[in-house]
């Protein structure tokens, strides 16, 4: 498949803009299936924080698999809680069908060796399990679809493990078999402190309202894409630098067919909105 990504621009049904994005990009009807279960993995650092995927956006990844006999929203644990609580943002989604997994907790679990590290990663991240990875946009280097990847690490203290992130993320990515699917959650653009994902309830002092989401089925082409729709340099993403270079995904734009929204369009969009920041 090649690596489209969709940028759709959406007002109070995210659900109908994300399945237009997702029909722009060659949908997933693959994925979609009674045989597969789907890990969506959020990211939120602090439950108390802004700067993670509304519940809308979740709400309207769920609906895409309504096929799937069971859907995890995942976390781990970190310093400032347990996964299980942070999850609780999303809590008005549970079902029988749709369950919190807390992957701290998770005692079947698959050891794999990651930047010289041997590591025990819960089971439900592995193929056959369909992965999808949502995260906001932000101006952080680290990114934001391959950043999310770190809260897979069930250790409480991750802070160790900082400065090996740039090989780090890309091992687990090859790990458990790559992201099948990257939405970033661009209802607001996160500039500045409020971009950093230790940042909390200050974080809202630093974003725009831009009503976005960034869609594929190449996470790393996703995280190209919203990395210049934020105003980053791409030569100055050690992590994206890193996955790209192991030809994990597409990371030269000119490859990637943006779809929906123009890019043009888009940063224009996006570089005249955040000067309401400065």
């Amino acid at each position: 498949m090649g690596s489209k990504v969709a940028i759709v621009e959406f007002e109070r049904d995210v659900c109908k803009s994300l399945k237009k994005a997702l029909e722009l990009v060659g949908n997933v009807t693959d994925l979609n299936t009674s045989k597969r279960s789907v890990v969506i993995k959020v990211g939120v650092f602090d439950q108390n924080a802004e700067n993670h995927s509304s519940v809308g956006v979740v709400d309207a990844i769920v609906k895409s698999f309504d096929k799937a006999q069971k859907i995890y929203l995942a976390e781990s644990d970190n310093y400032r809680g347990k996964g299980t609580e942070r999850l609780q943002i999303w809590k008005e989604l549970f079902t029988d069908r749709v369950v919190p997994f807390n992957l701290s907790d998770d005692t079947e679990t698959r050891k794999v060796k990651v930047a010289d590290e041997e590591m025990q990663l819960s089971h439900i991240l592995f193929k056959p399990n369909v992965f999808v990875s949502t995260h906001i946009l932000r101006t952080f280097e680290r990114g934001t679809i391959l950043k999310n990847l770190f809260g897979l690490v069930p250790n409480v203290s991750k802070a160790p493990l900082h400065r090996k992130l740039d090989t780090l993320l890309p091992d687990i990515y090859e790990a458990i078999g790559g992201i099948d699917l990257a939405v970033i959650d661009g209802t607001y653009l996160y500039r500045g402190a409020g971009a950093n994902p230790h940042a909390t309830k200050d974080a809202s002092r630093y974003r725009v309202k831009m009503n976005n989401l960034i869609v594929g089925r190449d996470a790393i082409a996703v995280e190209t894409v919203g990395a210049i729709l934020a105003g980053l340099k791409l030569d100055k993403m050690p992590i994206l630098k890193e996955a790209i270079k192991r030809h994990l995904g597409e990371g030269n734009i000119d490859n990637i067919e943006v779809v929906g929204s123009s890019l043009e369009k888009a940063r224009e969009k996006f570089s005249a909105a955040t000067h309401t920041l400065k």
